[in-house]
């Protein structure tokens, strides 16, 4: 019997994204945005992703170190709505200017 490797990068963009939708959107694109593979950097960088970023209960400051340096840069024009405990909300805001902005959600105020 031939057994053949299939891997997760062998999968059409849309079965991808159907995954990647049930993955939380912080997770998505911390983990698949510049890691030197241009079809997951395009994947992570879709509005299903960046539009609404939800920063609740992370306590990784090194996660929001990477997001406010190199991360936001990149996505802050998709970005509409952030919603934040009010610790992070300061460092978030002020890493870049985010042009569509329309929302923000605060909590544990």
């Amino acid at each position: 019997m031939n057994r053949s490797n299939a891997h997760l990068l062998d999968l059409p963009d849309e079965i991808l994204l159907i995954i990647l939708n049930k993955l939380n959107n912080i997770d998505v694109v911390y983990s698949l945005l510049d890691i030197n593979n241009g079809r997951l950097n395009v994947l992570a960088q879709e509005n299903t992703f960046t539009n609404i970023l939800k920063f609740i209960s992370i306590d990784d400051i090194c996660l929001i170190d990477r997001f406010c340096t190199d991360i936001l840069p990149i996505i802050h024009h998709n970005v509409k709505c952030f919603i934040f405990d009010p610790v992070i909300m300061e460092r978030i805001l002020l890493a870049t200017k985010y042009p569509n902005l329309s929302e923000l959600k605060i909590f544990h105020f």
